[in-house]
């Protein structure tokens, strides 16, 4: 049984409710009907069911959960929780009732009161579409200083290795984090990969030289996260600088950064810059053929999960699965 399978099975056996806002897109519509179908997810879509229907005649929600947002029996209590929340900051009662008419606001909002458990959004919205209103209204998990964003990457297997999954981090919130802010990221993708696999992180800080093999700020920069990223969390596994070949590769690794513990068997991947880690994981995604879920999001104090824009149906349904699997663990990423 492979990563995904262990997931569909657990989250299968304990189903949570996870809110779709963006009900003008195919492919969060199909992966809504196969959500409910397969039983992966109890869904909620923000939006009016007859349009819906007119729209897309051809998709079957049988089982979905359909709310509008303006006569949903709770909206009033909700929009006055909201201008509770966002009062300190200028937000006015008028401005909240005009805020929760709007289908990511008002899904926030229902996690945020218990309603559901979890979000997934940016078929069509931008990351910071999401991100916004979910800082506004579910603020950030205790104790975090910066809230980050991963691609859980599957490698198939090939006629050399089995399937191989990857943490892929910062790729989608973090332009170019410090040294400090490198190491926050580090430490967190650590804890998810643990919390998501039960297995070991082994984390990789990526750059273009491998422990002292090139010079320059980039170099330095990795490396001192590195050192920051072991006092932080002395527990985990951290190396850096590295390649991306030395920390995958053993026998590059053997080359490169013979005796490292995590060089060669790396499976949480840091990049040092959001170029790096975009561009890093769309390759992979598109040459190796890999399934790429995410980006989701570390940091938030309940799940909320975003999606690239050139997302397939199915990349959703696993996003839906692992969305349901962080409420199950309580890791709110």
């Amino acid at each position: 049984m492979n990563f995904m399978e262990r997931v569909l099975s657990r989250v299968r056996s304990e189903r949570k409710t996870i809110v779709l806002p963006e009900v003008s897109d195919r492919r969060v519509l199909e992966a809504a009907s196969l959500a409910t179908a397969e039983g992966i997810a109890d869904i909620i879509l923000i939006g009016c069911c007859d349009d819906v229907a007119m729209n897309f005649p051809d998709i079957s929600l049988e089982g979905v959960t359909f709310i509008e947002p303006a006569s949903y029996s709770r909206f009033n209590e909700m929009t006055q929780t909201l201008y509770e929340l966002r009062k300190h900051k200028g937000m006015t009662e008028e401005k909240a009732k005009a805020a929760m008419l709007d289908p990511t606001t008002f899904g926030m909002m229902l996690v945020k009161i218990g309603i559901a458990d979890g979000l997934v959004s940016g078929a069509v919205n931008t990351t910071a579409d999401t991100l916004r209103p979910a800082l506004q209204i579910l603020k950030t998990k205790p104790g975090t200083k910066l809230v980050s964003a991963y691609i859980l990457m599957i490698v198939p297997a090939s006629e050399s290795a089995g399937e191989r999954m990857f943490l892929m981090s910062d790729c989608a919130l973090n332009v170019n984090p410090s040294a400090e802010e490198l190491a926050e990221i580090a430490v967190a993708s650590a804890g998810t990969w643990q919390s998501l696999t039960g297995t070991e992180p082994r984390i990789a800080l990526l750059s273009y030289s491998s422990l002292g093999s090139g010079i320059g700020e980039w170099p330095e920069k990795v490396a001192q996260a590195t050192r920051l990223a072991r006092e932080k969390a002395p527990g985990f596994l951290f190396e850096g600088e590295l390649q991306v070949d030395a920390a995958i590769v053993p026998e590059v690794a053997a080359m490169k950064a013979k005796g490292s513990l995590v060089a060669g068997t790396a499976n949480c991947l840091i990049f040092p810059d959001l170029n790096a880690g975009n561009i890093g994981y769309k390759l992979v995604e598109r040459l190796a053929n890999a399934k790429a879920y995410g980006p989701m999001l570390q940091g938030i104090a309940k799940p909320v999960n975003d999606l690239s824009r050139g997302c397939r149906t199915s990349d959703i349904v696993g996003v839906i699965a692992l969305t349901a699997l962080q409420s199950i663990e309580c890791i709110r990423v």
